[in-house]
Parts: C-alpha cells; sequence; structure tokens
C-alpha cells in the first residue's frame, strides 16, 4: 500500500490506517453497540497483516477498553504499528464524558494510556476535542513538555479550527491535524486544508465512509434496527430528512463503483485521498472482513473523470438541502 509521510515528521503511513473507536463497544455516550473482543483482536491482526502501518485510537472509547483491545491484539510483537491516541475527553465514575484540558488531567491521561497499550512511547498523541477552548494553550504546552520528556513523539490536534491552530503552534509545531471528512461533510476544504499544506502539517481524516452511511449497507429499515447503544441513531445524517437524501447519494454513486470493480466504501475512501494535503484516512473496523473490503483503496487513484462526476452528485444533493 502506498505512504505518505505525515507532514514534517519522519512518520511514513499507510494511507489507509486502522480505526478503533467501534471497537471500545457499546455503554458509554459515543459508543457502537455490543462488539465481540476477539473479533476485534483479529481485526487488528489482519489489518498488520494487509499492510497496514498504524492505529488509530483514544481514551475514551469504550472508555479505555478500545486501548486495552490494541495492547491484547499487540502482545508479544516484535515490531508494532505506529500508535496514535487522544487525550481531553475524561469520565467520571458514573461514565459521564467531559472535556477537561487541564495540565494535570493530560499529565495523568498520558500515564494511564501508556499503562492501557503498555507501551513505553505514544508515537502520536492528540488532543481530541479543543473543549474547553480556554485551556487550549494550557493544555499544548503539556502537550509540548511531554514530547520533550520522551513520553510522546510527536503531538497533533484532532477537530480544531484555524483560529485555534495558530493560538496554538506559537508554543510548539503541531505535527498533524485529525478531522471529519468524507463526501458529505467537506467543511476542511475551504479554509483548513489550504492552512496546513501551508504549514507542512499532516492530516488525518476520520469518518471517510461517514460511520459506514457510504459504504451501500444502510437502509431506513437499518437504521431503525441499530443497537440503542449505538451512537449513530442520534446522528442528524442517519435520521430525517437527511438519510433519504444521503441514500439517494449513494445509489446514484453505484455505477461509478461498479464501472472500475469496485465498493462503494473504496470509493469514499479513494476520494478523501484524491486531496495532496490528507496524509492517510482512519478507516473504522471491527471485524477482519471489513478491512479486506477497504484496505483495496490505499491503492486507487481516482480519473480526473470520476471526480467531476462525483462533484456533481454531491453539488445535487447540496440543492436538496438548501431546499429543504
Amino acid at each position: 500500500m502506498r505512504k505518505r509521510k505525515l507532514g514534517w515528521t519522519d512518520l511514513e503511513l499507510t494511507v489507509i490506517g486502522f480505526g478503533s473507536w467501534a471497537l471500545g463497544g457499546g455503554g458509554w455516550e459515543s459508543g457502537w453497540g455490543p462488539q465481540d473482543d476477539e473479533e476485534s483482536i483479529a481485526a487488528i491482526h489482519r489489518a498488520l497483516d494487509l499492510g497496514i502501518n498504524w492505529i488509530d485510537t483514544a481514551a475514551v472509547y469504550g472508555l479505555g477498553h478500545s486501548e486495552e483491545i490494541i495492547a491484547k491484539a499487540l502482545r508479544g510483537m516484535s515490531e508494532k504499528p505506529i500508535i496514535a491516541t487522544k487525550c481531553g475527553l475524561v469520565w467520571n465514575e458514573k461514565g459521564e464524558v467531559f472535556g477537561c484540558l487541564k495540565r494535570d488531567s493530560i499529565r495523568k491521561e498520558v500515564e494511564d494510556s501508556l499503562r492501557r497499550l503498555e507501551v513505553e512511547v505514544i508515537d502520536l498523541y492528540q488532543i481530541h476535542w479543543p473543549d474547553p477552548d480556554p485551556d487550549i494553550e494550557e493544555a499544548w504546552s503539556t502537550m509540548a513538555d511531554l514530547v520533550k520528556e520522551g513520553k510522546i513523539r510527536y503531538a497533533g490536534v484532532s477537530n480544531f479550527n484555524v483560529e485555534q491552530m495558530k493560538r496554538i503552534e506559537k508554543i510548539h509545531p503541531i505535527a498533524s491535524l485529525q478531522p471529519p471528512y468524507s463526501m458529505i461533510m467537506r467543511d476542511i476544504e475551504k479554509e483548513i486544508l489550504p492552512y496546513c499544506a501551508e504549514k507542512n502539517m499532516g492530516v488525518i481524516v476520520y469518518s471517510p465512509m461517514q460511520k459506514g452511511l457510504l459504504t451501500g449497507k444502510f437502509t431506513p429499515e437499518r437504521v431503525k434496527n441499530l443497537p440503542p447503544d449505538d451512537h449513530r441513531r442520534s446522528d442528524p445524517q442517519f435520521n430525517e430528512p437527511l438519510l433519504s437524501i444521503n441514500l439517494e447519494l449513494v445509489e446514484k454513486l453505484k455505477p461509478i463503483a461498479e464501472k472500475h470493480g469496485r465498493t462503494l466504501a473504496q470509493l469514499a475512501i479513494a476520494w478523501v485521498l484524491r486531496r495532496p494535503e490528507v496524509t492517510a484516512a482512519i478507516v473504522g473496523t471491527r471485524r477482519p472482513s471489513q478491512i479486506e473490503e477497504t484496505f483495496p483503496a490505499g491503492d486507487w487513484e481516482l480519473a480526473a473523470e470520476d471526480i467531476e462526476a462525483i462533484e456533481k452528485l454531491l453539488q445535487e444533493r447540496e440543492e436538496k438541502i438548501k431546499n429543504l
């Protein structure tokens, strides 16, 4: 699979990374419903066998469970993949999640993640959300100290806007940004991607398949039958009036994928990778079969005519939303 350098760092990432949000399971506010831990471990092993060289996770995924599953999967391996995790979202004894960017909290978080992941250093440590916003400078100063102390190799951010990145880059250079990006979540194209390119900052995008919506595997019935603790039940993109518009887009994308003997999931991933500013895409995976389907997208470079055809369909979707 193709690799791209993560901005100004020395990390070479495969253009597809293993996303482990869903591995955390259900029972928390952003969960994906019950998961099979043994299947999660098998999915990680299969991804590594296929050549994927990095895993993205976060402390909050499953309230620590995702990091623990990754550690279990990698235990005993002489060569471990690049590991990226995140801080800044913490939880209380009731499992309620909230943002905290205070120095002592982040120091506790990094120690907890090192312990759960069973590693001595975290390759890429990211502030998950800029929340609370007034504390991002304190958090970023702490991240800079953790780099100096050798607990983390590089410090990045997730879900930050340009103004927030400008505020903190004076303290310490930003290795990477992790924003959402898909055919139906394109906000970063206007200001964020050009800014990251200007600063030679890596960009790792998440949800390129829009939480599964762009895979062609969803129907209104399947959405209704999602587990009660699957956060997608409350996602506006999975609810009317947007759901019908999104499913109509998916139907119109099918001929483009089929023309190349590809799946819709592969098309969605290849589409985000068409941008030169994007280093890599995080592809959420729960089962070996899922990564087997999606990893071929890493070597698919979309032709100009396909990009143009997709753009036309996306503009049609935007018009329909404006007319709601």
